[in-house]
């Protein structure tokens, strides 16, 4: 009788791989448009807090306020074991390195249509990438 089940995910991007009742666990590792100099868009989940900890690798947490066309960009150069929420309502992404890989906990098939992208203009690109290199000195 086997009681403990084991998950990982090794390729690229996001992949949910235990889903519950109310709640699931996905992993995202490193892969184009997540990178530390390529991010291309922020998302949101409007019914769901999302939770992220690094468990390898560097790894720095987007965090957002939009208004009409205006970002002002929050980061945080994530540590390994520690726990990060994003509320609902609060624009996020991920900046990687290849070797990064993190876990998040969310709402049950949050990725099945609890999310809104925003692509970020050439300028906020360019300005999240200098607060990107600054944060990691």
């Amino acid at each position: 009788m086997k009681l403990i089940t084991t998950y990982q995910h090794d390729g690229e991007g996001y992949n949910p791989f235990l889903i519950r009742d109310e709640w699931q666990v996905a992993q995202l590792n490193y892969m184009p448009g997540q990178g530390i100099d390529d991010i291309l868009k922020i998302d949101v989940h409007w019914k769901t807090d999302e939770v992220f900890v690094l468990v390898a690798g560097t790894a720095m947490l987007i965090a957002a306020c939009r208004e009409a066309d205006q970002v002002v960009f929050e980061l945080v150069n994530m540590q390994q074991g520690v726990v990060y929420n994003i509320p609902k309502g609060v624009w996020h992404n991920i900046a990687m390195f290849k070797d990064a890989r993190v876990l998040i906990i969310e709402n049950k098939n949050t990725h099945l249509g609890d999310f809104e992208f925003y692509y970020l203009t050439e300028l906020q690109k360019e300005m999240l990438n200098r607060q990107i290199i600054a944060a990691l000195k």
